[in-house]
């Protein structure tokens, strides 16, 4: 077997060659011919689009809803409303299942026949959403 500079012994130790006419491309520019290739535009956002993983609805107990419906009653009857904190299931966007939130507030308004509320920063909070509220200040 013949070594590399037996092999090429003709043009391996010639001059490199410069156009007279053409000036030479540019390394970034010349770089860029040998950068990966993208066949599958937005393949690599699929993917890591389907490796997030996202959390499974809680199936709150009935029990568990009356007592959340108690503590909310508890908290529209007060005067003023004391700030809460409510655990939220948000429901993800593109695929199924979604995300728990702790989303700390006061509650502006009750909407009872939309089952929502409203706080004081506009955000709005669907009422079957809600798995645990809590407040600093005892019931009763």
């Amino acid at each position: 077997m013949k070594s590399a500079r037996e092999e090429y012994a003709d043009i391996i130790d010639r001059e490199h060659h410069v156009s007279k006419w053409h000036k030479p491309m540019p390394r970034l520019t010349r770089a860029a011919q040998f950068s990966p290739f993208a066949a599958l535009v937005g393949y690599d956002d699929l993917v890591a689009e389907s490796a997030r993983l996202t959390d499974d609805l809680i199936d709150v107990s009935d029990d568990s809803r009356s007592a959340l419906d108690l503590r909310l009653a508890w908290l529209l009857g007060q005067n003023p409303i004391p700030q809460a904190t409510f655990s939220v299931f948000v429901p993800d966007t593109k695929k199924a299942g979604g995300s728990y939130e702790t989303i700390t507030g006061f509650i502006k308004k009750h909407d009872p026949v939309a089952q929502t509320i409203q706080l004081t920063d506009k955000r709005i909070i669907r009422i079957a959403d809600i798995v645990e509220i809590t407040c600093d200040q005892p019931e009763g």
